[in-house]
């Protein structure tokens, strides 16, 4: 199914903003609503942060986008919906990968309690250093292996982004 038969199954208008930012998102996983502008941006697309984070949210209630929350990182947005799987995050540079799912089917974890709730979907984070985080960091180790690579990013900006200053 392309994006149009994707947009009209959901019951969206097709809009060319809609296109671009499903097709960007298609080639540019786990993107955020600034990065999403830039992109849209770059390939011609003249639109602001609010007409962006409108499309964001009309295209995850309609089912095409999922919206993942890592702490302390700006929401992402990807196409991957149609199964349950999880994200590994890296502390220092908030690089995401996708997880496939450990047992396959969902909620693929099974709680002790359910508290009641008929439980679909497990959403699961796993923590850890990227791999070019990782060869960064050996990279920087010094003869006496005191290392001098900075510490973990928490303001989720991509490998090679200057980094922001705190709130």
């Amino acid at each position: 199914m392309n994006v149009d038969e994707e947009l009209r199954a959901s019951g969206l208008r097709v809009t060319v903003g809609r296109r671009a930012l499903l097709e960007l998102l298609t080639d540019s996983p786990h993107a955020d609503a600034e990065s999403v502008r830039r992109g849209l941006m770059a390939a011609g697309h003249d639109t602001s942060v609010q007409s962006v984070h409108n499309m964001l949210a009309d295209l995850t209630a309609a089912g095409l986008l999922r919206r993942i929350e890592p702490e302390r990182s700006p929401a992402r947005y990807e196409r991957r919906v149609a199964d349950n799987h999880h994200h590994a995050v890296c502390r220092s540079c908030g690089a995401v990968a996708d997880v496939d799912c450990a047992v396959g089917y969902a909620p693929c974890l099974e709680p002790s309690d359910t508290a009641g709730f008929e439980i679909d979907t497990a959403d699961v984070v796993f923590w850890g250093t990227c791999p070019a985080c990782a060869e960064a960091r050996r990279d920087a180790v010094l003869p006496d292996n005191a290392s001098s690579a900075p510490g973990p990013r928490t303001d989720g900006a991509p490998h090679g982004a200057p980094l922001r200053p705190a709130p």
